[in-house]
């Protein structure tokens, strides 16, 4: 990969999931906002780009890991891999959240006017975040295993009822950058999860579970931003002009 200014950062996560960890530290979106250059990026959040392309080097430099691996999957094992880590992690996360974001709301709401905004912000995230997930399942994951068994078994595909996976896509897509633009919100009315001097226990672990899941959501909208989906649209092409 000839890595440089100009490489939009979506690209740069792909290449290499370990540069996640500099854009998660910077708070520069890889997932949403993949597509503008890592200088745009930079600019943005007011840092230094040569000193950013610098770590990225470095962190690519290194041994390859786990993360890396995922990327190579196969399409039908990337996505069970985004159903089985991801969407698990989200089903099970959303009643712990929403339990201590409401206890906390009652507790300390007086003196954090802002609590029961985010509590309602992430409300409104998991409704959408379980229909969202619902609809991957059930609509546009068979959809994409289904041109792999295709391509698999050299059969010929018979397209979907979508018209061409790019709907369903965008449709994602859509949703995604919703949920990224209501976490941003999120994140800064909370002062980036910033643990209040008067927080009790409760209050601290809510804010740092909130954290995790919004970095968990990072994650996995890069894997289908950035990945499963162009892979899916190129494989499409693939199957219609074979």
């Amino acid at each position: 990969m000839n890595l440089n200014l100009q490489t939009p950062v979506g690209e740069i996560a792909r290449f290499n999931y370990k540069t996640v960890e500099v854009f998660e530290k910077l708070r520069i979106d890889f997932c949403c906002g993949g597509d503008i250059s890592l200088e745009e990026a930079c600019k943005r959040q007011k840092v230094d780009a040569e000193e950013v392309l610098g770590s990225i080097q470095k962190l690519i430099g290194s041994k390859q890991n786990e993360d890396d691996r995922i990327h190579s999957l196969p399409l039908d094992q990337l996505i069970d891999h985004i159903v089985e880590v991801h969407h698990s992690y989200v089903l099970e996360s959303i009643p712990v959240l929403q339990r201590y974001l409401n206890k906390i709301t009652d507790v300390h709401g007086a003196n954090h006017p802002e609590l029961p905004v985010v509590e309602d912000y992430f409300n409104q995230a998991a409704e959408n975040l379980l229909q969202h997930m619902q609809k991957e399942e059930q609509i546009l994951f068979p959809l994409i295993k289904e041109m792999m068994a295709a391509k698999t078994s050299e059969t010929e595909f018979g397209g979907s009822h979508c018209g061409t996976v790019l709907s369903p896509i965008s449709v994602m897509k859509q949703e995604h950058e919703a949920e990224g633009d209501r976490f941003e919100q999120i994140s800064g009315m909370t002062n980036n999860y910033t643990i209040p001097a008067d927080a009790c226990n409760t209050f601290a672990y809510a804010y740092q579970k909130l954290q995790e899941f919004e970095q968990d959501l990072h994650r996995h909208i890069h894997l289908e931003n950035n990945i499963l989906f162009p892979e899916a649209i190129k494989l499409e092409n693939e199957l219609i002009n074979a």
